[in-house]
């Protein structure tokens, strides 16, 4: 809620909500209970929205109402509450309520104290740099925190909901002016290479020696693993269109993203290529159109474009163009031992980072039913809900000798979008019990959970030699 005697303006991601849910004013308004005119005027920021209203947005669209309060950002809460539980700031007993009150009186104070920590982590390395660094837990946890090149493209692509506009549009602009699809997508893709005088060529695994594609520009060929799929090779052909025809624009990019340091600069351009060659093999508006239709049936729609479950989940993401939402999904792709790859956010889903992942969320079950589609509830300590899809994929290669690596996938989004998924349609909502799960056992403090690995890390454990208690690790409450 607003701080007393602040006016909560919410014009903006009102009108941004019911866009994405497909309602008008006035079908929002008969929803809610109110006059379709009282929605104009607070979408218009002529009125602020009352606390009966936020109550009754709560309820309606199942929604945490912080997530509609300005400047609230729920990766930056879930980035603030992990600061304060460092050993070091000593902080101890501080409630979400005065998180909440934190983040929405001062969120800039709130993101220079997670700066702040971060350094605090860094400065910690190099002190013991010299020593061994991964003698104990809290070095480990350091040590993750000072993947910054990560860090700062993957914040970059959250603060922007995952949508890069003037790339997104270039993409669609190309695929329509040279009618890609799938039954022609290899010969276009090639015709737009060889205006370069680019030849593609398909290598033996072994004469390619670990590499999945490698152009060679004095002899301008694109060489591309015989382990790669036919949606991976169309992938990486479409990365190297973007290299050749838009490095120009990607420039443009990037230099409004502000990058620092080379190494985040050359995965800042990696990562906007490969945006690049996703919305040229899946160009926007064609796209969302089959996810309407199709109930963003992946399976379904990754058949119609030729790509794989991987890339098509990824793509729904980023369809957050302002005239023309799509759901707003967080996307994570994990290992066997929890370790997350990769990670995206259109919507306000926090991320921890690092400690891995909940082992209660589906995502890691998917293991358990290689290849099938698994769906889920799940709610957040600070009671937020999301439904889940989760499903193994493999990665590239794979032999007799060295089979692939399989990794899960998981796609989400807040429970009040559920019923426009096909994935959904033998989900109740009312009904069904959400499973209760957290960012991390390091962050976690849900007492009596059967799958922790740790105490919190600003907790301390409560051994009781006289009982065994159906959690492993049991610790110390307020």
């Amino acid at each position: 809620m607003a701080p007393r005697g602040e006016k909560l303006i919410i014009g903006q991601r009102l009108k941004i909500l019911r866009s994405t849910l497909g309602l008008t004013q006035a079908q929002m308004a008969q929803q809610l209970g109110v006059s379709a005119s009282y929605i104009t005027l607070i979408e218009s920021d002529q009125r602020p929205a009352s606390a009966k209203l936020l109550m009754r947005l709560a309820q309606v669209y199942d929604l945490n109402v912080a997530e509609l309060a300005p400047d609230t950002d729920a990766q930056l809460a879930a980035d603030f509450e992990a600061a304060l539980k460092d050993p070091a700031l000593e902080v101890e007993g501080v409630s979400r309520a005065e998180i909440e009150a934190v983040l929405q009186a001062s969120p800039r104070i709130a993101a220079a104290l997670v700066r702040l920590q971060g350094r605090l982590g860094d400065a910690m390395m190099r002190a013991q740099a010299e020593q061994t660094p991964l003698a104990d837990r809290s070095r480990v946890e350091a040590i993750a925190q000072i993947a910054r090149p990560v860090d700062e493209v993957r914040d970059w692509f959250y603060e922007s909901r995952n949508y890069i506009d003037a790339l997104d549009r270039a993409a669609e602009s190309v695929a329509e002016d040279n009618k890609l699809h799938r039954d022609a997508s290899d010969v276009a893709l090639s015709g737009l290479l060889a205006a370069h005088n680019v030849r593609v060529r398909r290598l033996p695994g072994a004469v390619m020696a670990g590499s999945l594609r490698r152009y060679d520009p004095h002899r301008k060929e694109l060489l591309l693993s015989e382990f790669l799929d036919a949606a991976s090779r169309r992938f990486q052909m479409a990365v190297l269109i973007a290299r050749l025809n838009y490095q120009d624009l990607i420039d443009e990019v990037m230099d409004t993203a502000h990058f620092e340091g080379e190494a985040t600069q050359g995965l800042a351009r990696v990562s906007l290529a490969n945006y690049f060659a996703a919305a040229l093999l899946m160009p926007y508006r064609p796209f969302l159109a089959a996810c309407e239709s199709e109930r963003y049936d992946i399976e379904l729609i990754g058949h119609r474009f030729g790509t794989s479950f991987e890339q098509t989940a990824h793509r729904m993401t980023t369809l957050q163009r302002p005239e023309a939402r799509g759901i707003p999904f967080f996307f994570v792709r994990v290992d066997r031992a929890g370790n997350v790859s990769k990670r995206f956010s259109a919507g306000r889903f926090p991320f921890s980072r690092f400690g891995g992942t909940c082992p209660l969320w589906n995502v890691h079950a998917a293991f358990e039913t290689p290849g099938q589609i698994q769906t889920q509830m799940i709610r957040m300590p600070e009671g937020a809900r999301y439904f889940s899809v989760a499903r193994t994929v493999m990665r590239a290669g794979g032999s007799f000798s060295a089979p692939a690596p399989r990794l899960a996938v998981g796609l989400g989004c807040d429970v009040a979008f559920a019923p426009r998924l096909i994935y959904a349609d033998a989900f109740d909502a009312e009904r069904s019990e959400p499973t209760e799960v957290g960012l991390n056992c390091i962050l976690c403090e849900r007492q009596n959970c059967a799958s922790r690995a740790q105490a919190p890390i600003n907790r301390n454990l409560a051994v009781n030699e006289l009982e065994r208690s159906v959690a492993l690790f049991s610790f110390e409450s307020d």
